[in-house]
C-alpha cells in the first residue's frame, strides 16, 4: 500500500534553500497585466519580497477544493456562484449530501458515497474555490475542448497496441503504479482526493523550487533567463524555465515525452503556469494548456491555493509496496492455469 512515512522533509528543504541561494542573480523580470489582482478587503495588497527583490511565494500550500475541474452541464455558461449559492452548496456537502456541483474526487464519485474521513478529509474543512468559480476551467464553456480526430486516433492506436500485453512486464504498467510519476505530481497541477496534497515553495536568486508532497517530486525552475534545453531532450515533466511578470511567476514548459500524455496530449504539449500571491495566505495558480495536435485551441484553468502549516512528510511510495510484483505474479498464475486447461 502506498503510504506516507513520518520522516520529515525539513532537511531536504534546507538543502534546497542552501543550493539555490548561491545561484547567480536572475535577469530583470518582465511586466504583464494578465495576472490576478492582489487585494485584501478591497485594498491593494503588496506581496512580501525575497532578499533579491522578487515576490515571495515561499511556504507550504494546499490546493484542496470541491470545485470540479469541468463545469456540470446543468450550469450551462454560469461561471461564478453568488455568495448565497456558494454558502448553500458548502453547507450541503459538509452535511454529507452528494451534489453534482462538488467534486470529491476518488473519495466520493457521484453514484457512490464513502466515509470521507477514511480518505483523510475533515468534512468541516471541505471548501469550494474562493474565486466562486463553478469549475476550475475558465471561460463560458467550462470544459476541456473536444479532442481532434487525429488525436483520438492516436490515442486509440496507443491503447490498441498495449491491449493484451498490460501484464507482460513492469514496463507495461502505468507510471503511477510504478511510483515513478504519480497523478497528483503531474503538471499542470490539479487537486486530487487527498487532503494532504501539499506543495512547498523555496526561492533563491535565479531559482524557484517546488517540492510536492506526493512522491516527494521536486521541480527546480531557473528564472535567470536561460532558454529551454534542445528539443531532442525529452522528459516526463518537460523542461521548465521561469521569469517574472510583475508580481507573477510565469513558468513555460516544453519538451514533454509521448509517455506524458496529459489528457491524451502528445509531444507538442506546451504548458504555461502562472503563480500569483494575492494575500498572505492565498495564491492563484493559473495554467494554460496548448497542443495543436490534440486540441483546436488552448484552454485555461485556475486553482486557488491556501497557505497551510504543514508539515510536509516523506511520501514513501515504494516502501512496502508490492503492487507490481503481486499483479505480475497473479498474471503468471492465470497464464499457467490457462495453459493447464488447454493441455487437458
Amino acid at each position: 500500500m502506498i503510504g506516507r512515512s513520518l520522516v520529515s522533509t525539513a532537511a531536504l528543504t534546507v538543502s534546497l534553500a542552501a543550493a539555490i541561494s548561491v545561484a547567480q542573480a536572475p535577469a530583470a523580470g518582465q511586466t504583464g497585466s494578465s495576472s490576478p489582482k492582489a487585494t485584501t478587503a478591497g485594498k491593494a495588497w503588496t506581496p512580501p519580497r525575497t532578499s533579491d527583490g522578487k515576490p515571495d511565494l515561499q511556504g507550504i500550500w494546499t490546493d484542496n477544493t470541491l470545485t470540479p475541474f469541468e463545469r456540470p452541464k446543468k450550469l450551462g455558461a454560469k461561471e461564478f456562484y453568488t455568495d448565497e449559492e456558494l454558502a448553500d452548496l458548502t453547507t450541503r456537502v459538509r452535511k454529507g449530501e452528494v451534489v453534482e456541483e462538488a467534486d470529491l474526487g476518488a473519495a466520493a464519485p457521484q453514484a457512490v458515497r464513502y466515509d470521507l474521513e477514511v480518505f483523510g478529509f475533515d468534512r468541516t474543512k471541505l471548501r469550494f474555490a474562493s474565486t466562486k468559480r463553478t469549475s476550475l476551467i475558465v471561460g463560458p464553456e467550462g470544459v476541456v475542448p473536444p479532442m481532434l480526430p487525429q488525436a483520438r486516433a492516436r490515442n486509440a492506436e496507443r491503447t490498441a497496441g498495449s491491449r493484451g500485453h498490460e501484464f507482460d512486464s513492469h514496463e507495461n504498467r502505468p507510471l503511477s503504479e510504478r511510483c515513478l510519476l504519480m497523478n497528483q505530481e503531474r503538471i499542470p497541477m490539479i487537486p486530487g482526493a487527498n487532503e494532504g496534497n501539499l506543495l512547498q515553495i523555496v526561492q533563491g536568486p535565479g531559482y524557484v523550487t517546488l517540492l510536492h508532497e506526493i512522491d516527494h517530486s521536486t521541480r527546480v525552475i531557473p528564472t535567470d533567463g536561460r532558454p529551454h534545453v534542445p528539443q531532442n531532450i525529452r522528459q516526463w515533466q518537460g523542461d521548465s524555465v521561469g521569469h517574472w511578470e510583475g508580481n507573477t511567476l510565469v513558468v513555460d514548459t516544453t519538451n514533454f515525452t509521448n509517455l506524458t500524455a496529459y489528457r491524451g496530449s502528445g509531444e507538442e504539449l506546451h504548458l504555461v503556469e502562472r503563480f500569483t500571491r494575492t494575500a498572505d495566505d492565498a495564491m492563484i495558480y493559473r495554467f494554460t494548456v496548448e497542443d495543436p495536435a490534440t486540441w483546436a485551441r488552448p484552454w485555461t484553468a485556475e486553482v486557488p491555493w491556501t497557505k497551510t502549516k504543514g508539515p510536509v512528510y516523506e511520501y514513501a511510495c515504494h516502501e512496502g509496496n508490492t503492487m507490481i510484483s503481486t499483479i505480475l505474479r497473479g498474471a503468471r498464475v492465470a497464464e499457467e492455469e490457462t495453459a493447464q486447461k488447454k493441455a487437458k
